[in-house]
């Protein structure tokens, strides 16, 4: 793994989240909320879901600092906030070079047990993390019938 790489997944993985942001944003406001039995149950819980592991995962990595609370979300802080935390992911990868990849990080789950992991392994889990979960978001937006008159 490079920084180049690193670069391009974080990349990747903020487009595809935006472009799932902008198709979900066609939806009224009950069948974004709607229970369609997946595991955070409607569209905008799994876009939360992913919103905040891309914010905990930036401030183990990042910022220790930054204040995200999980409160409830709607469509427009997903807009702004989850927009905003994908530019700093990528404005943060930009400063990184090949040896900064094998830092480790120290941290501590919601449980408060510790932790340590390498840099690239955890960019590699946000990535992989947002992309299991907006596959079930784009299924669920199938389920309701949505169509889109461009390939995500």
């Amino acid at each position: 793994m490079t920084a180049d790489e690193l670069r391009l997944h974080l990349r990747y993985s903020g487009w595809a989240s935006r472009a799932l942001l902008e198709a979900a944003a066609t939806l009224e406001e009950e069948p974004l909320a709607r229970d369609l039995g997946v595991s955070h149950h409607s569209v905008l819980g799994t876009l939360s879901h992913i919103y905040f592991a891309d914010a905990a995962w930036f401030s183990r990595v990042a910022d220790p600092g930054m204040d995200f609370r999980p409160d409830p979300v709607s469509m427009e802080l997903l807009r702004t906030k989850w927009t905003n935390i994908q530019s700093r992911w990528e404005q943060w990868a930009d400063s990184l070079a090949d040896p900064d990849l094998a830092r480790i990080v120290a941290y501590k789950s919601w449980k408060g047990d510790p932790f340590e992991t390498p840099l690239w392994q955890i960019v590699l889990h946000v990535v992989n993390h947002a992309t299991l979960h907006r596959g079930q978001a784009m299924a669920m937006l199938r389920q309701l019938a949505f169509r889109r008159r461009q390939p995500i």
